[in-house]
């Protein structure tokens, strides 16, 4: 199963699958930054903040080496006997209540699910989730979670998406909940050997005025990428592409109407950020000389735009709107390619049967240097209720640290897997693969875990280690284009309280434009203005005077 299936792809944009691992960070390509200071004060204590020292854990080696960089580590067999990396029982045997979310079939009640007592023995500690179902509403759990600090009766886990619209975090944190920097920053970090092994950018997400207000909650760092199905591209060639043209001339001899056989999913907004990319958009943001341009004020976005209108004039998208079944029409050869989250790849790819492939920004136009956008690397932190007494407080981590056990440990087998022969069996060649109770026990159990506890991503699909090791190989390609939004690790009250609502006007006025409903006109005279005045200039003001007090990173 994946180690940590967070698998709504409207939420992460990424799909839970039985079959990968993938233990943390990346693409919340469409998300607003819920992390960092409220002010120049904070941003410079920000700047100042030594965070975690990054220490690679001790772990079965991988077959293809992965870096803190985000590159991740690649597994071509599930280790044969991963050692043990947590000597002592965490716990304290009093229980420990989370709040946490899911996107997956509800887990068996702790009473019916073996998997979920045998957790609770090798912690030490019964761990009694709240598990907030995401399914079908996009702000179900900022309701739970807000509702749950209005009632005073909080939980000692407390998880803080990154996306999800929470407004005065930094306030919130002061008041509610533990300062977990003496912990946790620089050395001291040392003290939990897996959450030592979470890289720096995840940590970043965790950061508020100076201080580290939680556990870093990784995920892979890959953002959104071009998912191609090979079989359909090898009439011209396969899929590779010399430029934006060569792109749009291969679509069109591909595309066949009567046979309902398109080129592209109908989610314009998706595919624009794709071509700019290929411009060469910046991630988010650019920075130049303390100063800031969001990506679609620049000229690489407006690009991008053009060159979306082209396609849909061109018939290239699919055209229902609603299309529901975007991944079955890949497979059946009526779909060449769609937008989707790099871990969401990765998950999928252990259930495809068809030969995927990502295809690598390339350039739109000679002379052009197209780029890649790197994702947060996390899924945000977990923070500890300041009603919890401080000498719980390392109880707490270590059970955080033993949740965070990386991939080649004997921890993440049984956090993964569940138990051999009850969850699990191996295949002759090693592989590990959920049996009926495992999926009905484990993977939805395990899911809910992951959004407040999880380690650095890893890959493994059973039974395709060549699969494996082009994705490993395609994470290489993509780090060389990769670049970093100034903004992640800032904290900016109008993206929190504005941003999202701006940018779904946006999205929404570009799609009636690509659609034909508004002239291309419309972009620069209209839709841009209002989204600077709903919320972009605010948020570059707010962003730039924490860069200007020493925030960036």
């Amino acid at each position: 199963m994946s180690s940590r299936n967070l698998n709504r792809r409207g939420f992460l944009g990424a799909a839970g699958a039985a079959g990968l691992t993938v233990a943390g960070g990346g693409a919340l390509a469409a998300c607003s930054s819920g992390t960092g200071t409220s002010n120049g004060a904070g941003a410079e204590a920000s700047a100042r903040l030594k965070l975690p020292t990054y220490v690679p854990a001790q772990v079965t080696p991988p077959d293809l080496l992965g870096n803190g960089q985000g590159l991740d580590p690649a597994y071509l067999r599930y280790p044969k006997d991963p050692a043990r990396s947590v000597t002592a029982v965490p716990g304290d045997g009093k229980p420990v209540t989370a709040l946490t979310e899911t996107f997956t079939t509800a887990a068996p009640a702790m009473n019916r699910n073996s998997y979920w007592q045998e957790l609770n023995k090798r912690l030490g500690s019964e761990l009694r989730m709240t598990i907030v179902n995401g399914l079908g509403a996009e702000d179900v759990y900022r309701a739970k979670f807000n509702a749950t600090v209005a009632g005073g009766d909080m939980h000692d886990l407390m998880w803080f998406p990154p996306n999800q619209g929470l407004k005065n975090v930094p306030a919130l944190l002061k008041a509610k909940f533990h300062d977990l920097t003496p912990y946790l920053a620089g050395d001291a970090v040392k003290k939990y050997p897996h959450l030592a092994n979470i890289p720096d950018f995840a940590w970043r997400t965790a950061v508020f005025n100076g201080k580290l207000w939680g556990v870093a909650v990784p995920y892979g760092r890959m953002g959104q990428v071009y998912v191609a199905n090979e079989d359909f591209w090898k009439p011209v060639g396969g899929a590779r592409f010399d430029s934006a043209q060569d792109f749009l001339d291969k679509g069109k001899e591909l595309l066949d109407t009567k046979r309902k056989k398109y080129v592209l999913e109908p989610a314009y907004v998706n595919h624009i950020g794709q071509f700019a990319l290929w411009y060469g958009a910046p991630n988010g943001w650019r920075l130049d000389g303390g100063k800031l341009t969001h990506t679609f004020e620049t000229e690489e976005f407006f690009a991008g735009l053009e060159f979306a209108l082209k396609c849909r004039q061109a018939q290239l998208f699919w055209p229902d709107p609603n299309l529901a079944t975007t991944l079955e029409k890949l497979e059946g050869g009526f779909l060449g390619a769609h937008v989707q989250s790099f871990p969401g790849f990765l998950n999928d790819s252990a259930m495809y049967d068809w030969p995927a492939k990502v295809i690598v920004p390339f350039a739109a136009e000679p002379g052009i240097r197209p780029s890649f956008s790197f994702g947060y690397g996390s899924v945000g932190f977990t923070a500890i209720n300041k009603t919890v007494p401080k000498e719980r407080i390392e109880t707490l981590l270590q059970i955080m640290n033993y949740l965070s056990a990386p991939f080649g440990t004997a921890e993440r087998l049984f956090l993964d897997y569940g138990l051999e022969g009850t969850h699990h069996t191996r295949s002759k060649d090693g592989d590990v693969m959920l049996n009926t109770k495992g999926n009905a026990e484990v993977l939805t159990t395990r899911q809910a875990i992951t959004f407040f506890g999880n380690a650095p991503q890893a890959l493994y699909l059973p039974g395709k280690p060549e699969v494996t090791s082009a994705i490993h190989q395609t994470e290489l390609e993509l780090m060389k284009l990769a670049r970093v939004n100034p903004t992640t690790g800032l904290f900016s009250d109008t993206n929190s309280n504005k941003g999202a609502s701006a940018s779904g006007d946006f999205y929404g006025a570009i799609t009636d434009l690509v659609a034909g409903r508004k002239p291309l006109s419309s972009f620069k005279k209209e839709i841009l203005p209002a989204w600077q005045r709903a919320a972009g200039n605010a948020m570059r003001r707010e962003f730039e005077k924490a860069i200007a007090q020493g925030g960036g990173k």
